[in-house]
This record gives structure tokens, sequence and C-alpha cells, in this order.
């Protein structure tokens, strides 16, 4: 029998290629040292390197020289040039070993094989394992749970009493029904409940273990968190909210939304299936609507949530040549309401799409269509506008971007030509009969 071949980097291979990065070493040579391939060395170091910040409040090559540093206007500015440096940019990939490394004022990545191995090891074992959280925020919760139950509320009534539990619905039945806060000294389980859900259970690998997951990567420097610190130090940076809306998950259609927060202006992209490729299309599709000059200037900053189909932020966030045109930010875990202005946007758009329906048989078969229907949701008056309709607003205020997407197909809808019922798509409304030839 041939020898057992490892395929998983080991925490030797890792210290290998963290001593190759301080001496300078390529990805390229990184591998031929280790008998892996290239690629592999390149994601193990990106995964799993740590970003610290730099003194520079901006990645701008003129920082240094620049005569303006107190009132740097950032992106906007006219000499704003990205700056690079190819070994913390290409390969290795990491500023370890650097010998400018204590004079570089712009951020760093580090590898640093004992993190990056424990990392690992906790993706391979750890992965949906357990309870996210600690011992002491479980029994915190259960200590809030267990008066209101005992008053007879259901986890929904008690979540929704106590605003301080900021733990999904499903995870409380969870907790409850795997016996986790009994086992904390908590005595909260099924039989308390007024009604017992009928579903099926988790499937459990092992003992319950609290812990706090290992963030993502494309998470790193991204966080909600580093969003309301860039925004102290830009405040007039236009921030665009950007979700997706779909009602079969399976089958789609699927929205990509996109929220001019400026301009009170709602628009929509329509896929077929929402992988993270359709949502950096989406990205590009919109900049090429708009012009890459425009593009730039109203949108500086991307804020969604941490959805799959939104992980490829570098994709997002740079051409396909590299250079920077937006950033990308990520609301908190169940936190929705950080971009709550979409989220009412996305209330307009169910009176057109409601949920629990087959939106390909309501008729939206195509972006012509949804160009509809965002001409109708934007055309209405509202009282945060002072009872102007947000294409109104944006005409206005903002006249190029107005004109950009009523060339895309948006347009004005006389106020008392405005419908806001899903009867708005039936002349699009295409017979099972008619599908089936």
């Amino acid at each position: 029998m041939g020898e057992k071949i490892i395929k998983h980097l080991t925490l030797a291979d890792r210290s290998q290629i963290e001593a190759s990065i301080k001496n300078g070493a390529s990805q390229t040579a990184i591998a031929k040292c280790l008998g892996k391939n290239k690629t592999c060395v390149g994601k193990e170091i990106m995964k799993h390197r740590e970003k610290r910040n730099g003194t520079y409040p901006i990645e701008c090559s003129f920082f240094p020289k620049c005569s303006n540093k107190k009132e740097c206007p950032g992106l906007k500015c006219k000499d704003f040039e990205l700056f690079k440096c190819r070994r913390r940019d290409h390969s290795p990939g990491a500023c370890n070993g650097c010998s400018t490394f204590r004079s570089c004022h712009y951020y760093k990545w580090l590898y640093n094989a004992i993190e990056a191995d424990r990392e690992y090891r906790e993706d391979l074992v750890g992965t949906r394992q357990g309870v996210n959280m600690t011992t002491g925020e479980v029994i915190e919760l259960g200590n809030k749970l267990k008066p209101l139950i005992d008053n007879g509320l259901s986890p929904y009534s008690a979540s929704m009493t106590c605003p301080e539990i900021d733990v999904s619905l499903k995870s409380i039945y969870n907790y409850i029904e795997d016996g986790v806060f009994k086992s904390l000294g908590v005595n909260i389980t099924d039989l308390d409940l007024r009604r017992k859900v009928s579903r099926k259970p988790r499937k459990k690998k092992g003992d319950n273990l609290c812990k706090k997951r290992t963030e993502r990567a494309y998470l790193k420097g991204r966080l909600y968190s580093d969003y309301q610190s860039y925004m102290e130090i830009y405040p007039d940076t236009q921030v665009v909210e950007m979700d997706t809306v779909y009602n079969d998950e399976q089958n789609g259609p699927f929205i990509q939304t996109f929220k001019f927060m400026d301009g009170h202006f709602l628009f929509c992209l329509l896929h077929k299936t929402k992988t993270a490729a359709d949502m950096t299309d989406g990205v590009h599709l919109l900049e090429k609507i708009l012009g890459e000059e425009l593009f730039e200037r109203e949108v500086q900053v991307l804020l969604t949530d941490r959805g799959s189909e939104f992980s490829n932020a570098d994709g997002m966030e740079r051409r396909e040549n590299g250079k920077l045109r937006t950033r990308v930010f990520y609301c908190d875990a169940m936190h929705s309401n950080q971009k709550g202005s979409l989220e009412n946007n996305h209330i307009e758009l169910r009176y057109i799409l409601p949920k629990e329906t087959d939106l390909y048989e309501l008729g939206l078969r195509s972006q012509e269509v949804l160009n509809i229907v965002v001409s109708h949701i934007n055309s209405f008056p509202k009282l945060l506008l002072k009872g102007k309709s947000s294409i109104a607003c944006l005409r206005f205020y903002y006249p190029e971007l107005c004109e950009a997407f009523e060339k895309f197909g948006i347009s004005e809808i006389p106020a008392d030509k405005v419908v806001l019922l899903p009867e708005l798509l039936n002349p699009f409304r295409i017979d099972a009969h008619q599908d089936e030839e």
C-alpha cells in the first residue's frame, strides 16, 4: 500500500510559510518548497492573514506630500490615487519581515502560523456546531427569558417585550429544545412553552459547545463598527444600501436592491440566481449605467448584510484592473435595522410583489418589467419628502443620476396613475399553457 498523502496544511507547513514570508519569498517559491500548489499557498495566506490599520486615514499615494491633510476630502479628491504595494497586495500577500515595516504608515497584513492553524482547526471541527454564544451570554439570555415565559408569554412575545434580547426566535427555540438553558442552571424546557413547535430536530454533533464563531475573512476591516469609524472621518460620504428580495430561494427570481440614501431613491436589478458572482455583476452593471466618474462620486460606500451572496467584497470594491471604486461594509448579524431605510423600501416593493407568490407567474420576467415596478415605487408622494416623490427629489438634487436611470428605463409616473398593487403586472402575466408552448 502506498504512503498516505496529506493534503491539508499542517502547523509545520504554516510555520514554513511564515518563515518564508519573512525572508521575502514569493508564493510560487513557497509552494515549491512545500510541494503544494501556488493557489493553495495563496488562499492560505489570504484567508488567515490579519489586518493592522495604518496611521494614515486614507490609502492614498499622495497623502504624505498632500498640503491639505487636515481637510482631506478622501475619495472625492481629484488627485486621489490608491496606494499599491506589490508585497502586501500581490505576492506573498503579507508584510512580515518587510524592510519598511516600521516606517510604513499604510495598513498592513500579517500572517501568524499558530493563529492560522487555530483558525483552520476551528473551521474544520467547529463549523455550525454548538451555540454561537459564550456561557455567560447564554445564562444572561436565559435569565431574561425565564420570568417572561413563566408569565405565559411565548418566546416571540418575550423577545418583543424585552428589546435587549437580540437573538433570533429560531435560535431561542433551538436552545430550549436542545436543553442548553437547563444544562447551565436556567430551568427553561419545552414543558414551559404554551405550545411546543413541531419541526425537525437539529442535527447534533457531540455535546453542546458555547463559543463564538470566528468571523469570516471578508468581514475583516468591513464590520459595521468600521463603517461608523469611516463615516466619522468622512461624514459627507455618499452611502448606498444594498440587499436582495425574493420569494423562492430555489427558483428565483432574485431582486438586487440599491437605496441611494441622499436621494431617497430605490433602484433594482433582476437576477435568475443568487450567487456572489451575480451580485458582483450587479455592481458592475450599476457602474456601467452610471459611468465610472458618476459611480465613484455617488456610490462611495455600499452597506449591505452578511448574506453569502455578498461575500465577494473585493470584487464589488474594485474594477477588473484592481482600481478601487467604492468601499463595502457589512451590518452586524441580526441587525437589519442598521440599513432600515432600505428595509422600509422593501415594504413598498412588497405592495406590488407580495410574499408567498410566484413572482414569475405574477409577471416579473424581465428587467423591463422590474423597471416599471421601480418607476411606480419612486413616483408616489411621501410624507418624509414633504409631499414630493423620490424621483422628483432625485431630479432636483442629483440631475445626472436621474438622467442615467431614465436612460436605463426608469421614468416618473403621474401621481394619479401610480399603482402599488400586484395588479400593476396584469398585462405581463403569462398563462401556464403559453409557457408550455
